[in-house]
């Protein structure tokens, strides 16, 4: 029997797939999430399931449970729900890694950390090796993940060595796919959203910032493949394929089909000039690879996120549609004890109106 525990974002965009591909292989999952950026329906299939459990819980609190494997996906991934509290991503790389690494150690499980390329700060050294130790602003608007994934790395490896801990680190690189959140503020869901809207493009700086980009079914494989191997070590997981804010900026609206202006503003703080997975230890350890092309996982992606902009539009319809109906019935139950306390004509036609 087999436990695995999704902490911080089992019904997350990764973690929603990664709760399928082990659901798939028949494996007992327990997904906990806080629901800052996960959404219920992710994981909606599987609820009812005799081996699955979705447990409302945040990190920085302890859990109890008896697991085999821990997946530890915790904090929020995109710059603008990480800085939008930046204490709160902080103590939840920090807190709830030693809250994960607790469960781990009482329960003798194997854990996983979802760490991220954002480690290597706006690095020097290209593409980035595992070896390399990075170029981080400690100070900047995004060092409240940036160093707080840092810490969390640090903790797994004084609990491997202090606690015997059984650790794996993955370094993970620039993710897409179906069920990203569209208003993350994220490159691939920005472009993607305002070439379907048809609205302007936005790139931050001149375009010439590089960044690699894996879709997520490879990632799910890379962090299943790297949980099952042996190694201590941190790992990336990312695909080598590079391009320029502005060239992927380009192949989206081609996709589309779109024929939205692309504009360039002002460069953000601390923006990464380039980004580029060095996936050679991955290959040799664990023979992962990504296997999905950019444009083929981009097309899936395309028709996520206009099934979600229908899905949002019917929403919409649907709210006013209630709210236009319990106005009418308010507005009638009014008009029905008006006219039993002060009958008239004018009042007794308008109720009638409302029929």
């Amino acid at each position: 029997m087999c436990f695995f525990v999704f902490k911080r974002r089992g019904a997350g965009f990764v973690g929603s797939h990664l709760v399928d591909h082990l659901m798939l292989e028949g494996h007992e999952v327990i997904a906990l999430d806080n629901y800052f950026t996960g959404r219920r329906r992710n994981v909606q299939h599987w609820i009812g399931h005799p081996n699955f459990e979705l447990v409302h819980h945040d990190v920085v609190n302890s859990y109890f449970t008896e697991v085999d494997q821990i997946y530890h996906l915790a904090s929020p991934a995109s710059p603008p729900h990480y800085m939008y509290n930046p204490v709160k991503t902080i103590k939840t790389n920090t807190v709830g890694t030693i809250n994960m690494l607790g469960l781990a150690r009482r329960v003798k499980a194997r854990i996983l950390l979802a760490s991220t390329s954002e480690i290597y700060g706006d690095p020097e050294v290209h593409p980035q090796p595992e070896t390399y130790w990075g170029h981080v602003n400690t100070v900047g608007p995004r060092s409240c993940y940036d160093e707080g994934k840092r810490v969390a790395e640090s903790l797994m490896v004084a609990y491997h060595k202090q606690e015997q801990v059984d650790i794996r680190i993955a370094r993970i690189f620039n993710t897409f796919g179906p069920r990203m959140h569209m208003n993350d503020g994220r490159v691939v869901s920005n472009f993607i959203l305002q070439s379907l809207q048809g609205q302007p493009i936005t790139i931050y700086g001149d375009g010439s910032q590089t960044r690699s980009f894996q879709y997520v079914n490879d990632l799910v494989e890379g962090l299943i493949a790297l949980m099952n191997s042996n190694t201590t070590l941190p790992v990336n997981i990312g695909n080598p394929e590079e391009h320029t804010i502005l060239e992927f900026a380009y192949i989206i609206r081609d996709l589309v089909g779109s024929d939205s202006p692309i504009v360039k503003k002002d460069a953000q703080q601390d923006d990464p000039k380039q980004r580029k997975p060095d996936i050679t230890r991955a290959a040799n350890l664990f023979g992962w690879k990504p296997k999905v092309s950019m444009r083929d996982g981009l097309l899936q992606t395309i028709e996520f996120f206009k099934h979600e902009l229908d899905y949002e539009r019917t929403k919409t319809e649907e709210t006013k549609l209630n709210y236009a109906l319990r106005n009418g019935e308010y507005m009638k139950e009014a008009l029905k004890q008006l006219n039993a306390m002060h009958p008239s004509s004018e009042t007794s036609a308008s109720s009638a109106n409302l029929r």
